[in-house]
Formats: structure tokens, sequence, C-alpha cells
């Protein structure tokens, strides 16, 4: 392999890395990586193996962030309803208070 093939090799993967950080664009990631892993595969299939392993853990590492990102925003938004649902009753038990 050429330092020329090389550096573009590399190049093209980081583009794929690029595309795997959208969860849109996960399709195009792995189109991108099978077409690089036929040219590895080509200068040396040990290789292509060893980065087709470390390229599916990737993605699976990738969507499970995504996933936990998800988990904390709902989380998130439900912790902000509660307390804008406690502040209300705070308010309104203040009134009912204020009333009697």
């Amino acid at each position: 392999m050429t330092h020329a093939s090389s550096d573009s090799m590399t190049q093209a993967l980081a583009e794929c890395i690029a595309l795997l950080q959208d969860l849109q664009t996960h399709a195009a990631a792995n189109d991108a990586f099978d077409q690089l892993k036929v040219q590895i595969a080509q200068v040396n299939p040990g290789m292509a193996n060893l980065l087709e392993m470390l390229w599916r853990e990737a993605v699976a590492g990738r969507r499970s962030a995504a996933f936990w990102q998800q988990i904390c925003d709902v989380e998130r938004d439900l912790t902000e309803n509660l307390s804008a649902n406690h502040f209300q009753l705070q308010q309104n038990y203040l009134r009912l208070m204020q009333e009697q």
C-alpha cells in the first residue's frame, strides 16, 4: 500500500466516521464504509476484517449514545414539568390560604 493510497483510505474512513455522528446518515456511513472495506480487503483482508469489527462496534456505540441522549432529554423534560407543576401547586396553596 502506498502512502498516497493510505492517506486516501484514512480520509475515506474519516468521512465515514463523520457520517456516523448523525443517526440520519447512518445508512450512508455504512455504504461508504462498505466501499472502503472492499478497497482495504484487496490490499489486506485481515485488516479489512478487523476494521469491520471495529466499525460495527463504533456504530453500536453511536446508536447507544443517541438512545441514552434521548432518555436524558425525556428525563429533563419530565423534571422541568414536575418543577413547573410543583410551583403551580405552591401558588395555588398560597392563594387558598390567603382566601381563608
